[in-house]
């Protein structure tokens, strides 16, 4: 394929597309910037790489429109308005992934007399499917999925291998759920008692997942100790995230692995949240607010499109203000000390 091709393309979903260059080269593969060789191509989004931009061995590339570029030494370019929105079409056009295969129903399932399977639904080896069960339309179930009594899954699913969804979960359409991952586990709720024991409190409620929502690999997503956790459409949570009972994910709020929300944390729509960042739980956040990897989140922050980090979380400008002091504080208790000798010193006269 050639680049003009390639371009020729990106002008059908984007606008303001722009080839600087040879465009009869061709491509074979789409490469990192870094080991990119000839006949790759490639992309610059983040500023951080343009140091690449002469070193890479790519024969071409896409990059912003505001990025000066000429045509050199047989490299070629594709100017857009957003380098890396144009780079996942081309990824999406041009290196599909593997097609997911629909072999109807392995024998070796296990499918419930009273569940309903859609005929064009793929079920995989050793797949058990409990009891009043519904598995929509063109989903595709890996092997070694459980979907326990009374669970629904929506039209367009891919699960893939050694999920677990327990019963009464309720999962939307075109949702991926990557491996090892739970929906529906028991929340964490125990009573104490006064001989210094636990009791139980029975988890009763449901997970609701909503459509177009992307779950990474090992997940865990608690059912409601009453009523429903809620992950809301568009949501993207990456792997090994913890997402305790009564949770509300907001619409296209992205979760990055290793982050925990405790029970009842409610999360508004378009908030980003970075890795490892902690929640105490009962508290609510706006939307598009965004906390740094590592936060931790110990109150409500309700100001729409707020940039938080740090532990406790704080806004940026005051965390940055914070380190900048804390840094300080070995010189300034040095000169303390030195000052308390010399007072100590003056006394003595």
């Amino acid at each position: 394929m050639t680049l003009a091709e390639i371009a020729a393309y990106l002008q059908t979903v984007l606008s303001d597309v722009e080839l600087l260059g040879d465009g009869s080269i061709d491509i074979h593969r789409v490469a990192r910037i870094e080991t990119a060789a000839q006949g790759d191509l490639s992309f610059i989004a983040n500023s951080k790489y343009e140091k690449f931009l002469t070193e890479t061995a790519a024969s071409a590339l896409i990059v912003p429109k505001t990025l000066p570029v000429e045509p050199l030494n047989g490299k070629a370019f594709i100017k857009v308005a957003d380098a890396y929105t144009a780079f996942v079409f081309v990824l999406e056009k041009f290196m599909p992934r593997v097609p997911v295969h629909r072999d109807g129903v392995h024998p070796t399932a296990v499918i419930a007399p009273s569940a309903t399977v859609h005929p064009s639904a793929s079920i995989g080896a050793h797949c058990f499917i409990g009891e009043r069960c519904i598995i929509g339309e063109q989903s595709v179930l890996h092997p070694n999925t459980v979907v326990l009594d009374g669970a629904r899954i929506g039209n367009g699913c891919v699960i893939y291998p050694n999920v677990v969804i327990y019963d009464g979960m309720n999962i939307g359409n075109r949702v991926v759920i990557h491996a090892g991952t739970v929906v529906g586990a028991d929340g964490f709720g125990f009573a104490p008692q006064p001989d210094g024991t636990y009791k139980k409190i029975p988890q009763v409620g449901i997970v609701v997942i909503e459509d177009d929502v992307e779950l990474g690999a090992n997940v865990c997503i608690d059912r409601a100790t009453l009523g429903e956790t809620i992950i809301k459409r568009g949501v993207k949570i990456d792997n090994l995230v913890q997402v305790g009972h009564n949770c509300f994910v907001g619409s296209n709020t992205v979760i990055a692995a290793q982050a925990g929300l405790s029970g009842s944390t409610k999360l508004g729509e378009n908030c980003m949240i970075g890795g490892q960042v902690g929640f105490v739980g009962h508290l609510e956040v706006a939307n598009r607010v965004t906390f740094g990897g590592q936060s931790g989140v110990t109150k409500s922050h309700l100001k729409e499109g707020e940039f938080l980090r740090g532990s406790p979380a704080l806004p940026l400008r005051k965390q940055l203000r914070q380190e900048a002091l804390t840094g300080k504080l070995e010189s300034l208790f040095e000169r303390v000390k030195v000052l308390e000798a010399e007072l100590a010193s003056l006394k003595r006269q």
